[in-house]
């Protein structure tokens, strides 16, 4: 393989195999594969429509991404260090197949454009799963709630006996804060859903591409306005964040009562055993291992909800 980089014109001697493993991205950006792949293909779709590309062009390119998706989806994929992240690695790979018209399709786009594109696809499906879970959610709430309109319960203030409620309407009370949580997913994903694509490095390109019609091939529901902002925002992972570490936080609350209410001292619930786990040197132990996981596991959340606000500042 040539291992000659694609910026690396005005430089004398190649990088070092440590600033490779230093710099190179591809271990963590190959899952966005996928939908660097959709960006790339409406890119190319908008070029010929443009004028830019030839339709000979486009239909290699379509052809050569089908077959690396083939790959991909098999696993027969070479992922190379040398090629730094998941763009240059299929970028090549596409190369590799249909020769020059794959180096075409990069024209009027950076890779600064390319992978704030790539990230927003990722995120706006991510977003849309974890939307579908929340009401999956929800619904098994309620239909506990139902069960148990009548269950009475103590309620508690201070950790204190305070009044009585029923367990279905404590059940509720967590439906409230997952519909909240649904709706500020919502309400990201309008920001999230903004297109990149065609601010090249940071100054857009002379190139005559319509950037609308790529947004409208890939969803989008409008455009960023400013190249410059385009390629640096990342406000709207930081978004986000800020509402993935909310559903942590009301997950993390509903774990603490499960495991507090499974307390012999409390003796409310009783969770099933394939759910728990148990303790090598204490056979009576039955330890509620998924709720204390859900708990720990939030502060790994907020930890990148601050982390991304540091890194932004």
């Amino acid at each position: 393989m040539n291992k000659q980089k694609t910026w690396s014109g005005r430089f004398n001697e190649p990088v070092t195999e440590l600033v490779k493993k230093y710099t190179g991205s591809i271990d963590f950006d190959k899952r966005l594969a996928e939908w660097d792949i959709q960006g790339s293909l409406a890119h190319a779709q908008m070029l010929c429509e443009a004028g830019v590309l030839s339709a000979g062009d486009l239909a290699a390119i379509r052809q050569g991404m089908a077959e690396i998706i083939a790959e991909i989806n098999s696993g027969t994929i070479t992922w190379s260090l040398d090629l730094e992240d998941v763009h240059m690695n299929i970028e090549r790979r596409l190369t590799d197949k249909i020769g020059d018209a794959g180096k075409r399709l990069h024209t009027g786009r950076s890779r600064n454009d390319q992978v704030a594109t790539d990230i927003r696809l990722w995120l706006r499906d991510q977003i849309s799963i974890i939307q579908a879970l929340i009401r999956d959610f929800q619904t098994a709430l309620i239909d506990l709630a139902e069960q148990n309109a009548e269950t009475v319960m103590p309620g508690f203030t201070h950790l204190q006996v305070a009044q009585p409620v029923s367990f279905g309407h404590h059940m509720l009370a967590y439906v409230e804060m997952l519909g909240r949580d649904w709706e500020r997913m919502a309400d990201c994903r309008k920001r999230v859903n903004r297109m990149p694509l065609g601010a090249a490095a940071l100054a857009g390109t002379t190139y005559p591409i319509q950037r609308e019609t790529t947004a409208k091939l890939l969803d989008f529901e409008d455009i960023c306005r400013n190249s410059l902002d385009a390629v640096s925002d990342r406000d709207f992972a930081i978004e986000f964040t800020a509402a993935a570490s909310l559903i942590m936080v009301h997950l993390s609350r509903l774990s603490e009562e499960l495991i507090l209410w499974m307390s012999p001292r409390f003796g409310f619930i009783d969770i099933a055993d394939r759910f728990c786990t148990g303790s090598s040197i204490m056979p009576q132990k039955k330890n509620p291992d998924v709720p204390e996981l859900v708990r720990g596991k939030s502060g790994r959340v907020i930890g990148h909800l601050t982390g991304l606000i540091m890194l932004m500042k």
